[in-house]
């Protein structure tokens, strides 16, 4: 049962679930309506799936769109098709391909611009000989399945897409970490992060970053018109801080790690200090990568728990940096300038991740 439970929580199983209901619901409806309509119900279940999207605002903007596309492909080959009766059918389609394709230009009809087209050359091809009663059965129908849709996805378990959003931040978390750690351990061994590999790496938590904020702003689109908004208020505002949090952090360990394969102040003036420096922003960064994967306390506070564990040591660390600054008579040396400057990276990284060390009550 709970796998059943887990399983239905997945978007995409959701949104395979609503269109079917949609889709089912459109054709008992439309097989229930007048001759002229119920012969060709098909096209109430296509207006169904067309509306069933992954957020009720999007589900409602697809929905309309999508309607005022087909009548506007409608009416293009009706016009046309009127005026160009003395041109061979050839020339006559070509022209409202051209015509259409130039519409579906306009951004009004963001991804069912296509249905401009799709709607004028099947008027063309099939509604012809009596159109009024083909934008009849087709807009029409097709918009009852499209409002079947929208009602559906409404209803039922409205999406807040907000299991995607905390498994994205997660995976955006372990790379963002895991990058981390692997600098770190290039910097126990006096190197710096080969120009390629920096590079691919960069990359790749860059896809990550994006994967993240397509998620979150899915959520904030998932919110409206939502009934379930209000309940979940709290755990969308909870995402939103997170990625922003994780999004914040990524830019600094970029910057930071940049002054760092640029200026490497292990191999400087500054290591002369009997504390290697290479060891010392290995554990730093090493100990911001362990705050960045345990984002969330699982006590009160009254006993440490692996958040408070990890934060000790990233504060630790943080402090043996200061100290290196601090005991170093190298000041003008620019690897000084570029470990203060990753000294107030991580204070900034841990700030913008919430981690303050809480005081714990004694036994």
């Amino acid at each position: 049962m709970n796998d059943m439970w887990a399983l239905l929580r997945r978007p995409g199983v959701q949104r395979g679930v609503r269109a079917a209901v949609a889709a089912g619901l459109a054709w008992q409806v439309a097989v229930l309506l007048p001759p002229l309509l119920s012969d060709y119900a098909y096209y109430a279940p296509l207006g169904a799936v067309i509306a069933v999207h992954p957020t009720v605002a999007d589900s409602a903007s697809a929905a309309w769109r999508s309607v005022l596309a087909i009548l506007t492909g409608f009416a293009l080959a009706v016009g046309v098709y009127e005026l160009t009766r003395s041109v061979p059918t050839a020339l006559t389609i070509a022209l409202i391909v051209a015509l259409a394709v130039l519409i579906e230009q306009w951004q009004l009809w963001r991804e069912q611009a296509s249905w401009v087209s799709f709607a004028a050359v099947l008027m063309l091809t099939v509604g012809r000989d009596d159109p009024e009663a083909y934008v009849l059965r087709y807009a029409g129908l097709t918009l009852l399945g499209a409002a079947i849709g929208v009602l559906v996805t409404t209803l039922l378990f409205p999406p807040l897409q907000l299991t995607r959003a905390v498994e994205q931040i997660a995976r955006t978390r372990s790379v963002l970490a895991a990058h981390l750690q692997d600098i770190a351990e290039t910097l126990r061994h006096g190197q710096v992060p080969d120009p390629a590999e920096w590079t691919g790496r960069n990359h790749r938590l860059e896809h990550e970053l994006d994967r993240m904020r397509a998620a979150e702003a899915q959520v904030e689109r998932a919110r409206r018109a939502n009934p379930r908004a209000r309940r979940w208020h709290g755990r969308a505002e909870s995402i939103r801080e997170d990625s922003r949090a994780v999004d914040r952090v990524a830019v600094l360990v970029d910057d930071l790690v940049s002054l760092v394969v640029e200026f490497q102040p292990h191999r400087r003036g500054v290591d002369q200090v009997d504390a290697g420096t290479g060891w010392v922003l290995a554990e730093a960064l090493d100990a911001l990568a362990g705050v960045v994967c345990t984002p969330h306390h699982t006590t009160d506070g009254a006993m440490p728990d692996e958040r408070d564990a990890q934060i000790d040591r990233a504060f630790d660390a943080l402090h043996r940096l200061v100290g290196l600054l601090r005991n170093t008579t190298v000041s003008a040396d620019e690897g000084f300038f570029a470990l203060g400057a990753v000294a107030v990276g991580v204070r900034r990284s841990l700030a913008a991740l919430h981690a303050e060390q809480r005081q714990h009550a004694t036994a």
